[in-house]
C-alpha cells in the first residue's frame, strides 16, 4: 500500500499530464476532476469561479448537486483556507476560484491535495496566460499594421473602436477625444450608440471623465462600483452597461488626448489582461490619432512589440547540429525563398518558422500559422482564401483569409503532409498566381507573402505513392532545414532542461535545484521520443514535484512515461525465463539505439565488454550485427 505523499505524487502525475493538453482553464479541469474523484473516491466535485455578483461554474465531476453549497465556497475564499461543512469540503485555488468536494478527507490528505491542486493551477493558469500574452501581441501586430493603409481619420477611428472589441471580447467600444477648449469629451466612434456614431459628454461626467482628468485606468461593473456608471448616459441611448474598461489615450509627448473604452465583457468580467491589452492598443492609437502621417511614430512603438514577440523565441543549443541550423536560420531569414521545416513531432518547428520571420525585413509585418491538418474540405477555402458576405449559410459579413491577413508577411503552413490532395491543388495555384478570389466572389485579390511550411512526414516518399503533389512539393521545398531530434543534441538536453526548469521554478517562487551527476547521465541516455516538449513537460513535473535542492536519478523514475511504443511491456502469462529474455532483448536493443549505434559506447553502459556484448547478442538471437562491424568512429 503506498504512503499518502507517494499516492499524492502519483496524483499529480496524473493531472500534470492534463496541461499540455488543455486549451483552456475549463478543459484542464474537465480532464482533471474525474481524476481526482476517482482517486479519492469523491461523491462529486465541482469548479467555481468568483464573478461578482454570481459563480460562474468552470468544471465538475460526478453527479452536479442542485444546490452546491455557495457559502461555503464563499467562507473559503474570504479567508483563504479550506471550509468544512457536513460533508462538504471548500477548498480555494486563487483569489477566484474555489474547489468543492462531497466525500470524505482527513485533514492530512486534505492539506496535502489543496497544495497540490493550487500549484497545479498556478501552472495551468500561467502557460496560458503566456500563450495568451504572445497572441495578443501579434494580434495588435496584424492590427496596427492594418491602421497603416488608413490615411482617413474616421475610418482609422472605426477600425480602433472594431479592434479593441475583438481583441477584448467586448460588446461596444468607443474613442472619446478630449475638446479641453470646450470642456467636452467627443466619442467617435461609439460603436452601436448612435447613427452617427457619435457622443458627446461633459468632461467630468462618469468613468470617462475620472480617467481623462487623473489619466488612472478604471474599471467598473458586474458588483465592483456598479454606482459610478453613467446610468443616464444609458437612458439616452437605450444601452445597459454592465461592465466597462477605461483606460486614457496618452499622445507620444505625455499630453491626455482622451480615452479608449470597451462596454459589456461577453464572459465574464474584464481582467488585469484586459486592462493590460487595451493600454497597449491605446498606445498605438494614440501615435496615430495625433497625425495619420506621422508614421515614424507608430512605426517606432510597434517596433517594441516586434522586439518583444521575437524575445519570446529562443533557439536555445551549443551542439553542431543545432549550430547549423542556426546559421542556415541567418542566411536564408532575409530572402524571400519558399522553406519547408522538416523534423519529429516537438523539435521547435514553429519556433524556427518565427525565428525565420523576425530575422527578416518582413518583421514588422504579420506572422500568420495555420495548422492544415484542422483544415477540413468545407472549411479550407474560407479560411485561406476568405468569403464575401451571403457566400453560404453561416456568411454573415464579409472576412479576409489567411492569404489576405499575412499579405507583406509571413504564412506558415504547419502540417502540410496532412493537406487533402484537392487542398493542395488549390494551393498550389494561388502559390503560382499569387492571387486569391474569395469565396462568393469574383475579383482577384492580388497577395504578397512569404510561404513558410512544416511537416514531419517524409513528403519525398508521399509523391512516390502519389499522396502528395510533386509540383506542390518542389514549389515549397526550394529550401529545406531539417532540426534534428533531441536525442541527436547531445549536451543540449542539459541547457534545455536547465532553461525550463529555471523559468517553472521562478513562476513558482522557489529556487531551481541543481541535477546530480546520475541525474544528468540519465537525462542523456534517454532517447526523448517526444523531443523537446517531451523535456519542457519532465521539467514541469520537476518543478513541482521535487522539494529539494538536488534532483536525483531516482525523481526522473517516470521519465519514460507516455514513451508510447519505446516502453517495455511484459507477457505475465510468459514463463519467468521467457520474460527475462524477452526483456534482455529489449534492454540490449534499446541501450545500442541510445547509444547511437556504438557498440563500445553501448557494452560501457551495459558494463560488459565489447566482446561479451557480442556473445550476449548472439545467444539471444538477436541478429545484430557482425563485431568486424562496429565502427567506433
Amino acid at each position: 500500500m503506498m504512503t499518502s505523499s507517494a499516492s499524492n505524487k502519483d496524483l499529480a502525475l496524473l493531472i500534470l499530464e492534463q496541461v499540455e493538453n488543455s486549451s483552456s482553464s475549463a478543459k484542464f479541469w474537465e480532464k482533471s476532476l474525474p481524476i481526482v474523484q476517482q482517486f479519492f473516491k469523491l461523491e462529486s466535485l465541482v469548479v467555481l469561479q468568483s464573478v461578482p455578483p454570481e459563480w460562474k461554474r468552470v468544471g465538475h465531476a460526478g453527479e452536479l448537486p442542485k444546490d452546491p453549497p455557495i457559502q461555503l465556497a464563499a467562507e473559503a475564499l474570504d479567508k483563504f483556507a479550506p471550509s468544512r461543512s457536513g460533508t462538504w469540503i471548500a477548498l480555494p485555488l486563487d483569489q477566484k476560484q474555489v474547489i468543492l468536494m462531497n466525500g470524505s478527507l482527513s485533514d492530512d490528505r486534505l492539506q496535502g491535495l489543496q497544495v497540490m491542486l493550487a500549484s497545479i493551477h498556478q501552472i495551468v493558469e500561467g502557460q496560458q496566460q503566456r500563450a495568451r500574452r504572445i497572441r495578443r501581441l501579434e494580434k495588435i501586430l496584424e492590427i496596427t499594421h492594418a491602421w497603416g493603409q488608413s490615411e482617413c481619420m474616421q475610418s482609422l477611428l472605426e477600425a480602433m473602436a472594431e479592434a479593441a472589441t475583438e481583441l477584448l471580447a467586448a460588446d461596444r467600444a468607443s474613442i472619446f477625444l478630449w475638446d479641453k477648449a470646450n470642456k467636452m469629451l467627443v466619442g467617435r466612434p461609439a460603436l452601436g450608440i448612435k447613427a452617427d456614431g457619435e457622443l458627446r459628454i461633459a468632461d467630468n461626467t462618469g468613468i470617462v471623465g475620472q480617467v481623462v482628468q487623473t489619466r488612472e485606468p478604471r474599471r467598473v461593473g458586474g458588483g465592483m462600483d456598479d454606482n459610478q456608471i453613467a446610468r443616464k448616459i444609458d437612458q439616452e441611448t437605450g444601452y445597459h452597461t454592465r461592465t466597462l474598461l477605461c483606460v486614457p489615450l496618452i499622445g507620444p509627448q505625455g499630453q491626455c488626448m482622451g480615452a479608449f473604452e470597451v462596454l459589456n465583457k461577453k464572459e465574464g468580467l474584464f481582467t488585469d489582461e484586459d486592462e493590460q491589452g487595451l493600454i497597449e492598443l491605446a498606445a498605438h492609437a494614440a501615435v496615430a490619432l495625433e497625425n495619420t502621417q506621422q508614421w515614424q511614430e507608430l512605426l517606432s512603438k510597434h517596433q517594441l512589440l516586434v522586439e518583444e514577440a521575437a524575445e519570446g523565441l529562443q533557439l536555445i543549443g551549443e551542439s553542431a547540429v543545432i549550430g547549423a541550423v542556426r546559421s542556415t536560420i541567418r542566411r536564408i531569414a532575409d530572402t524571400d525563398l519558399a522553406i519547408l521545416v522538416l523534423g519529429e513531432n516537438g523539435t521547435g518547428k514553429e519556433i524556427v518558422a518565427r525565428s525565420i520571420h523576425y530575422l527578416s525585413r518582413r518583421r514588422d509585418q504579420p506572422f500568420i500559422a495555420v495548422n492544415c491538418a484542422a483544415l477540413t474540405e468545407t472549411l479550407l477555402e474560407s479560411e485561406l482564401f476568405g468569403h464575401e458576405k451571403g457566400a453560404f449559410t453561416d456568411a454573415h459579413e464579409t472576412r479576409a483569409g489567411k492569404f489576405e491577413l499575412a499579405t507583406g508577411g509571413t504564412l506558415f503552413l504547419d502540417e502540410i503532409g496532412d493537406m487533402s490532395l484537392s487542398g493542395q491543388a488549390k494551393m498550389l495555384r494561388v502559390l503560382e498566381d499569387k492571387t486569391i478570389v474569395r469565396v462568393g466572389g469574383s475579383q482577384s485579390i492580388h497577395t504578397e507573402v512569404r510561404i513558410l511550411a512544416a511537416t514531419n512526414q517524409d513528403l519525398g516518399k508521399m509523391v512516390r505513392e502519389k499522396r502528395f503533389r510533386e509540383d506542390l512539393f518542389f514549389r515549397l521545398n526550394v529550401v529545406s532545414l531539417e532540426l534534428p531530434p533531441l536525442r541527436e543534441r547531445g549536451e543540449d538536453v542539459f541547457l534545455l532542461s536547465e532553461h525550463f526548469l529555471e523559468n517553472f521554478c521562478r513562476n513558482m517562487g522557489r529556487n531551481k535545484p541543481q541535477f546530480s551527476t546520475a541525474a544528468k547521465k540519465k537525462l542523456l541516455e534517454h532517447p526523448w521520443p517526444g523531443n523537446i516538449r517531451e523535456l519542457r513537460n519532465l521539467m514541469e513535473r520537476l518543478a513541482y514535484l521535487t522539494s529539494g535542492d538536488r534532483i536525483e536519478a531516482d525523481d526522473l523514475a517516470f521519465i519514460n512515461a507516455g514513451a508510447g511504443g519505446d516502453a517495455l511491456h511484459f507477457d505475465f502469462n510468459a514463463s519467468l525465463a521467457d520474460a527475462t529474455r524477452d526483456f534482455q532483448q529489449k534492454y540490449i536493443k534499446q541501450t545500442i539505439e541510445n547509444a547511437g549505434g556504438n557498440m563500445s559506447k553501448a557494452a560501457k553502459r551495459l558494463n560488459l565488454h565489447r566482446s561479451n556484448l557480442y556473445r550476449k547478442i548472439k545467444q539471444l538471437e538477436m541478429g545484430i550485427g557482425d563485431e568486424d562491424d562496429d565502427e567506433d568512429s
